[in-house]
């Protein structure tokens, strides 16, 4: 019962997630609107973590479970994904080399901020 609890508080931050983007129409995932209102709601202490450590531990636990219907959606799409390789891997190589990059100049910022 204590399980159940904890994933309707999951699930509760979700749906809100959900019901913020149906209402104002913006175009951003739900399930992260609803994780960032579960973070400031953890944040601010209207949450314990106890009551969603439970939950949360088991959905992590088993993560690997939630990548079996991206990988199986890969192998239905090789053609496609396979026609569109260099766009797919140039875009791979840049985002990666500016993540990269952007989060060395942060560290650099912060860094110089602290000192």
């Amino acid at each position: 019962m204590i399980l159940a609890r904890y994933c309707a508080i999951i699930l509760g931050f979700l749906a809100l997630g959900e019901l913020i983007v149906f209402l104002t129409g913006i175009k951003f995932p739900s399930s992260l609107i609803g994780m960032f209102l579960l973070t400031f709601a953890l944040h601010k202490k209207w949450i314990k973590l106890e009551w969603v450590k439970g939950i949360s531990d088991f959905l992590l636990g088993n993560l690997g479970l939630f990548f079996i219907p991206v990988c199986v959606a890969i192998m239905l799409y090789f053609d496609l994904l396979w026609d569109n390789i260099i766009p797919i891997m140039v875009s791979i190589v840049i985002s990666s080399a500016l993540v990269i990059l952007v989060t060395g100049k942060v560290y650099q910022f912060i860094r110089k901020k602290l000192k």
